[in-house]
């Protein structure tokens, strides 16, 4: 078994997935926002892969390498106020961040 990191790395979600933020603790640094976090989105793009933002602020090693998504959000289900229904907002999370919608 390799442990090459440049190897690729699975995507657990493909286009059109509905996803959950995970709602998980900062340490030190996180690319995904507040405002997404416990909020689900539809997967609109796979983009690449990359280092883990977490292990690559640290400088580590070791650090793991897992894929990025673009995720689409209804702008209502981030902001309940929001005055139109039909607007989106797209951001890029790291798979970690993201789990199965249950709805």
């Amino acid at each position: 078994m390799s442990s090459d990191k440049s190897a690729g790395v699975p995507a657990r979600f493909n286009v059109g997935d509905r996803v959950r933020v995970r709602e998980l603790p900062n340490l030190f640094y996180t690319r995904t926002q507040m405002y997404v976090r416990s909020v689900t989105g539809t997967i609109a793009a796979r983009t690449y892969e990359d280092l883990t933002p977490e292990d690559e602020a640290w400088n580590r090693d070791d650090a793991r390498r897992e894929q990025y998504y673009i995720v689409r959000f209804r702008q209502k289900d981030l902001w309940p106020e929001y005055p139109f229904a039909a607007d989106t907002l797209q951001t890029e999370l790291p798979d970690g961040w993201l789990e199965p919608a249950n709805n």
